[in-house]
């Protein structure tokens, strides 16, 4: 339970491009908020002017969040409420803003969202795409053993996926998930949501890459691929992929996991047939 006395740290929602997405309980918390914190108080000063609120405005990024932390608590804490905002869309998503919540709640301070524009659910529910499940990915790491390692989970992942990109990095994005085998899955690549240029492109990953082969697109992009179809494959086919399995000299272990890994198969089942003729 938050102490009564303290202060309540508020996460407000701000537009993705169209002002005209501010919503009023957004505008009346960041007028009655005793400080508003941003990543570029230089973008969201404009912001505030826009809705003629006076609140004090002060900067909290990843370089000094560590130091402003301590120092936020110790208002909330005091009685002073404070409202993170977004460059644009919701706070925390690939934007700062953990380490101050998590320090918020350890502290029992009130943390209330007021929600608002996101380009992930405007880029998903717009993208035409499979909305039972999906993942958000961020931006996706530049190079690396993480980057392989992300790229397939995204080729294997069941569930529509979302990804935010840079838009000289569209191309080589879209040219990597080529390569990683989703050539064939549906995809959209979303630009310049909710502004004057907004714009869908939807075709398979392998057309899409093609297309931004040959320019860069302009302003904020973000990505939706189609999760992978679910595979049905039949015992015999199990059984057939673990004999040669083990004729290749692998463990039943090893065995079981390629099967439920690469087969999809029941872990049951693929222990069942792996230990067979062990």
């Amino acid at each position: 339970m938050s102490s009564a006395t303290a202060g309540t740290l508020f996460l407000v929602s701000t537009p993705i491009g169209n002002l005209g997405d501010m919503s009023h309980r957004a505008v009346e918390v960041l007028s009655s908020a005793a400080l508003v914190i941003a990543e570029d108080t230089r973008h969201s000063r404009r912001l505030l002017e826009h809705y003629r609120v006076s609140t004090p405005l002060s900067s909290y990024h990843e370089h000094n969040e560590a130091k402003e932390t301590p120092r936020l608590i110790a208002r909330l804490r005091a009685g002073d409420s404070i409202a993170l905002i977004s460059d644009a869309g919701t706070p925390l998503i690939s934007d700062p803003g953990s380490r101050l919540v998590t320090a918020a709640l350890e502290a029992e301070i009130a943390v209330v969202p007021i929600p608002g524009a996101s380009s992930v659910m405007a880029a998903l529910v717009a993208s035409g795409l499979p909305l039972e499940r999906f993942t958000f990915f961020g931006f996706l790491p530049r190079k690396g053993r993480e980057r392989t390692d992300i790229l397939t989970e995204i080729v294997e992942s069941r569930g529509t996926v979302v990804l935010f990109e840079a838009p000289n990095r569209v191309s080589a994005t879209l040219d990597a998930l080529v390569d990683a085998g989703a050539g064939e899955r549906q995809a959209v690549v979303a630009r310049e949501l909710t502004k004057r240029f907004e714009e869908f492109k939807r075709g398979s990953v392998a057309k899409l890459a093609n297309e931004y082969g040959k320019a860069d697109p302009k302003g904020e992009v973000v990505l939706v691929i189609a999760g992978a179809e679910e595979r049905v494959v039949s015992e015999r086919d199990l059984n057939d992929a673990a004999k040669k399995l083990r004729e290749s000299g692998k463990s039943p272990r090893e065995v079981m996991d390629y099967l439920v890994s690469a087969l999809a198969a029941p872990r049951n089942t693929a222990y069942r047939i792996a230990h067979e003729s062990a």
